[in-house]
């Protein structure tokens, strides 16, 4: 058995990837296409479904060739995705009505405000275990059906279907045989009871959702159907689908309560699993699903940062002070402190624990003499502060007898960050040696439903560490970075009602 191999579609928000793992994760075959995004309008991120779907047909065509060449087996496929991305498509023609609606859109905070104004928030988290907010699909379903015209009535006649991204590429992938998700996606779309897991009625009402667009939910680890005959040779079951933030948790082995991840890629996600019993948060973090496999449900607390690498992209691309990514942890370096330069990235608004679509990114404390290391400096270090909030809020909620992060994303390489962030935190924080690790629990969820494996816990059982950051940081020096952070945050907030 050790010698199958699972093939991981990665689907994310800046690029489409196909990586062939094996059982052990081993990753011998990467396949990656960029992936643009469109702005419309201020606040609104959008993407092209069908550049998704060409790019998800053509890394996996490359990677699943390369795999023949070098007399590989493939058993499977499971399917990591951006969550909350809304699409909605004809049932007939499997063509979508609309771009895809990005997680982090903006269009819809006025839907959020007036939704909040009308007292609906409490019924909504209880039911979810999530705030009111445009990252989530619900708003963005609501505001497609109402501004596409025919679009409400086309899904009132079961004439449209919706889903996320897993939802959408295993609908093309199995030629319209399957319209289904997995509980992870389910649950960030504010339309599923985290604690019936069903579609809760009650938010369907209150987004005015037709029953008959939603996608069947089922286990992270499920039979998800076979694709169509003349996408790949030979035709491949899907055995596993997971939102990216919960499979790239299983892929850190965190299956047990008490274990915490965090994520930098576009954005930046930590999730603490909580076990089998969901935890409600007093300070404005999420309560998730973590993953259901074999029947047996895990739930979760998390925070999400909207722009973690997103912020390096900016400076890189947006206003080009530097040319790749990686100069910014020699810029850093190569400075003794930020000197008062504080970036915060509010491009799209605040995540948690501040929850603010309306804020705006700034940069503060400029001086004459600020150059483009300090900028640079302040860009990388603001993701370090947005995790400290998260990480607080997220100790307030829950009580364990030791931390330890455990990291992964592109951002993790840079060991410059991983030490700020231990500073930080004032905690440990751990770098796996594959750090892949989204793509790698689509694998492992995959292979636990062809029988390859046989449960998250065995499957956590190959998880290595490659690096340790231990805290260095004087405990004054610490307080003080994190006043200056603070002060700046408290300048872009629009929201009082925290």
């Amino acid at each position: 058995m050790t010698s199958e191999h699972i093939l991981a579609i990665d689907q994310g928000t800046t690029s489409t990837r196909a990586m062939i793992f094996s059982l052990t994760g081993e990753c011998p075959i990467v396949a990656q296409q960029e992936l643009p995004q469109i702005y419309p309008a201020d606040g609104w991120v959008e993407h092209d479904p069908e550049e998704i779907w060409r790019a998800v047909v053509t890394v996996c065509r490359q990677a699943l060739a390369e795999a023949k060449a070098k007399g590989l087996r493939v058993a499977g496929i499971g399917i990591t995705n951006q969550r909350e991305t809304t699409v909605v498509w004809n049932r007939s023609t499997s063509q979508p009505i609309y771009n895809a609606i990005v997680w982090q859109d903006r269009r819809t905070a006025v839907i959020c405000d007036t939704l909040r104004d009308a007292g609906t928030e409490e019924s909504i988290t209880a039911a979810t275990g999530l705030l009111i907010d445009p990252y989530f699909s619900a708003s963005k379903l609501c505001w497609i059906l109402d501004q596409i015209p025919g679009a409400r009535a086309q899904a009132e006649a079961g004439e449209l279907a919706f889903g996320t991204i897993d939802s959408f590429l295993l609908w093309r992938l199995t030629g319209g045989q399957v319209h289904a998700t997995d509980v992870t996606n389910a649950c960030r779309t504010m339309l599923f009871n985290i604690h019936s897991q069903q579609w809760d009625p009650q938010m369907l009402e209150i987004f005015r959702v037709p029953p008959a667009v939603l996608p069947e939910v089922r286990d992270c680890s499920d039979d998800f159907g076979t694709t169509s005959p003349d996408l790949f040779d030979p035709a491949l079951p899907i055995r596993g689908i997971a939102g990216d933030q919960q499979a790239a948790a299983i892929g850190q082995g965190c299956i047990e309560a008490g274990m915490i991840k965090s994520t930098y890629g576009t954005g930046c996600f930590v999730l603490l699993n909580t076990g089998s019993t969901p935890c409600r948060s007093n300070h404005r973090l999420l309560t998730t699903i973590a993953y259901r496999v074999q029947g047996q449900t895990g739930y979760a607390l998390e925070g999400s940062i909207f722009v973690a690498g997103a912020a390096i992209q900016w400076i890189r691309d947006g206003i080009r002070l530097i040319g790749s990514s990686a100069e910014v942890e020699r810029l850093a370096q190569g400075l003794d402190s930020n000197r008062g330069v504080y970036m915060v990235p509010a491009f799209t608004g605040l995540g948690a624990p501040h929850w603010d679509p309306h804020a705006r990114g700034a940069i503060f404390g400029l001086t004459r003499d600020t150059g483009i290391a300090e900028i640079a400096r302040a860009a990388l270090e603001s993701v370090g502060y947005q995790t400290y909030d998260l990480m607080d809020a997220i100790q307030r909620d829950y009580s364990t007898d030791s931390w330890t992060l455990r990291v992964d994303g592109g951002m993790a390489a840079n060991n410059w960050f991983l030490q700020f962030l231990a500073d930080l935190l004032a905690i440990p924080v751990e770098r796996p040696r594959v750090t892949e690790t989204t793509a790698l629990g689509a694998a492992w969820l995959a292979a636990i439903q062809l029988g390859l494996l046989p449960s998250l816990a065995v499957a956590g059982e190959y998880w290595q560490r490659e690096a340790r950051f231990i805290p260095q940081c004087a405990e004054q020096k610490r307080q003080e970075m994190l006043a200056g952070w603070q002060q700046a945050v408290a300048r872009v907030l629009t929201r009082t009602d925290k």
